[in-house]
């Protein structure tokens, strides 16, 4: 490739991020109206108002006042239940009638402790029933059931929680933990309560103080937030970053989360959307202890609950592409895959082909090896092709270098007997850079793949303990630009990409110019080193092996490529064209060429003026 086509090559690589990161998606039929407001990171509301005042201890007196009719079941003992099932363990209390934990059988935490979703005390909630006399928050009533603890049974259990207001009328929550997974159905039931309840909605109110289940602080906190998908099907987000976030949602939700960088709590309405939608993100940088605070505050269809319709969902567990389709419309979109035309690359082909290789291939690190193998694969045409191109150009080169000395240092002149020669010899100047084009969204949509992939957690391979995060090889303090470690995979990709370099500059002929490019393809190497350090080690071995495997092949490929044979070729092509037997430039190189004979016959004009102009004066 000469530098032309380089630059060209640079210039529509950068059009192609300035695009996906510049321009606005498309608006969705029906946007929902929100606004996003910054708030202090101790600042009080009216969510943590009644997260404050659920808390707080009653005495029999104290019941009667503010339960009223509702107050014989203000009292009470708490007493635990766990479900289990072989992927996760539910502890229950009387107390509210409402899940107290969810430890995630199947993962630990960075450190290798039990991993809990949620607990009594980083997760809190409200469930606050409108009454003719008040509202009363039913996570505060005592609860009666029948179940017991339980184990594993290879069967869905049921635990009713009852809680007695008169005879004939009773508050029900209605839990069932699958035989396997991760999903709890949910049924609220008012069972005689029609005159005693108000028409208004149920406020549920749902506190979550995000614990740290990777190393990287930083890394959590900018990846944890609240997805949700509105009743058309908009899914939307708080911002992620490190920063405060509120969004107040007017239209309804079928579904929210509470996202961490790898795991999921949510609630999904199946019949009505939950309404008046507020949710919020706060964050403490002194509080080392907690990720996030999150706070959705949302409204359950008081007429779906008195109709017998008060159905939901929980979901606590993985965010695991491969499970989430089946929970809910849209639920899988929790798994960030990127963004426009890298998503279906994702979606639709890394995806499954990873997945596929896992059920064959136990090791991570020699799955990614044998991707990498298998991609190249199925790039090998191009790859092929490009060399191809390579070689032509480093055939033409004696002939670009006489012409260059003939015309001078006039580019439009360059330009033009440049063309000219690719015609006369059948060459398209686009030859080299399509296939090098092909293969760029690939490297950008495994980009945005690997640090989402759950599939790489905890998942070791050689000195590095979790392909998921960067290997710390090196620790020191912190440093600008490059943080407070060194990951050997980063340097060994770095040091491939480098040795590419070496030897792709050491086949294409040198450029005139005042940009050397050869120089440049030893720095782009260096910067990215900079800004992969901190990504995840999986993604650094990928692009690692991706660069030995693509010198291998070209070392390969070199063998079946004569390049006397292709002079030969563009001889005769040379031939047929002086003879009117040649095929005519293709679309994009007659325009080319077009405006290139147009840029010279402007030039040829503006130097006949000054001429005359010169003439005129003297």
């Amino acid at each position: 490739m000469d530098r032309n086509q380089i630059i060209g090559i640079v210039l529509i690589l950068a059009m192609l991020v300035g695009y996906q990161l510049l321009v606005p998606k498309p608006a969705p039929d029906k946007q929902p109206a929100q606004k996003t407001i910054t708030t202090k990171p101790n600042s009080a509301s009216g969510a943590e108002a009644a997260i404050s005042k659920a808390e707080q201890p009653l005495d029999s007196a104290a019941a009667k006042a503010q339960f009223g009719d509702f107050a014989s079941a203000a009292t009470g003992t708490a007493r635990d239940i766990v479900v289990e099932n072989k992927d996760i363990k539910v502890t229950f209390s009387t107390e509210g009638g409402q899940v107290k934990e969810v430890v995630l059988k199947n993962y630990k935490t960075y450190d290798q402790k039990p991993l809990v979703l949620i607990d009594e005390q980083s997760s809190k909630s409200v469930l606050e029933l409108p009454t003719n006399r008040g509202k009363i928050d039913l996570h505060k009533l005592y609860y009666q059931t029948t179940a017991q603890n339980s184990t594993v049974s290879g069967q869905a259990q049921q635990i009713v929680f009852r809680a007695e207001v008169a005879p004939g009328q009773s508050i029900e929550q209605v839990y069932t933990v699958p035989a396997e997974g991760y999903v709890l159905d949910y049924d609220l039931k008012l069972n005689g309560l029609g005159n005693a309840v108000g028409n208004d909605n149920i406020r549920f109110l749902w506190e979550d103080k995000m614990r740290q289940y990777e190393n990287d602080l930083s890394n959590n906190r900018r990846a944890a937030t609240i997805n949700y998908l509105t009743a058309d099907e908009n899914f939307q987000n708080l911002t992620e970053g490190e920063s405060n976030q509120e969004t107040t949602v007017e239209e309804p939700v079928q579904w929210f989360t509470i996202k961490h960088k790898y795991f999921l709590a949510g609630l999904v309405a199946k019949n009505a959307p939950l309404t008046k939608a507020n949710f919020k993100t706060l964050v403490d940088p002194t509080d080392s202890s907690v990720v996030k605070t999150a706070i959705a505050d949302v409204s359950l269809s008081m007429a779906d609950v008195k109709a017998g319709k008060g159905q939901y969902k929980l979901f606590y567990g993985p965010n695991d592409f491969q499970l989430l389709g089946s929970v809910a419309p849209e639920f899988d979109r929790n798994v960030y895959l990127g963004y426009s035309v890298l998503k279906p690359i994702n979606k639709y082909f890394f995806v499954p082909v990873f997945n596929y290789f896992g059920k064959f291939i136990s090791n991570y690190g020699l799955l990614i090896i044998a991707l990498v193998v298998f991609v190249k694969l199925i790039l090998t045409p191009l790859t092929y092709k490009s060399y191809v191109s390579m070689a032509k150009m480093r055939v033409l080169q004696p002939e670009l270098n006489e012409m260059k000395e003939r015309v001078g240092d006039d580019m439009t002149k360059q330009q033009a007997e440049q063309m000219k020669l690719y015609q006369e010899v059948g060459v398209s100047p686009l030859s080299g850079c399509v296939p090098v084009l092909a293969t760029m969204p690939i490297l950008f949509a495994l980009f945005m793949l690997f640090p989402n992939l759950i599939e790489l957690r905890q998942k070791s391979f050689l000195w590095a303990s979790d392909l998921s995060t960067y290997d710390a090889f090196l620790k020191f303090p912190t440093l600008p630009f490059i943080g407070s470690h060194l990951s050997l995979f980063t340097v060994l990709m770095t040091a491939s990409s480098i040795a590419y370099a070496y030897y792709n500059n050491q086949t294409t002929p040198t450029q005139p110019g005042p940009v050397n490019m050869k120089a440049l393809s030893y720095v782009f190497p260096l910067m990215f080193m900079f800004v992969l350090n901190s990504y995840p080690a999986g993604l650094t071995f990928y692009y690692f092996v991706s660069n030995i495997v693509t010198i291998t092949q070209q070392q390969l490929i070199r063998r079946f490529v004569d390049e006397d044979k292709i002079k030969a070729v563009l001889d005769e092509n040379r031939r047929k064209n002086a003879a009117g037997q040649g095929k005519k430039p293709g679309g994009f190189q007659a325009l080319l060429q077009r405006q290139l004979a147009a840029a010279d016959e402007a030039r040829k004009q503006a130097e006949e003026a000054q001429k005359k102009a010169k003439s005129k004066k003297s």
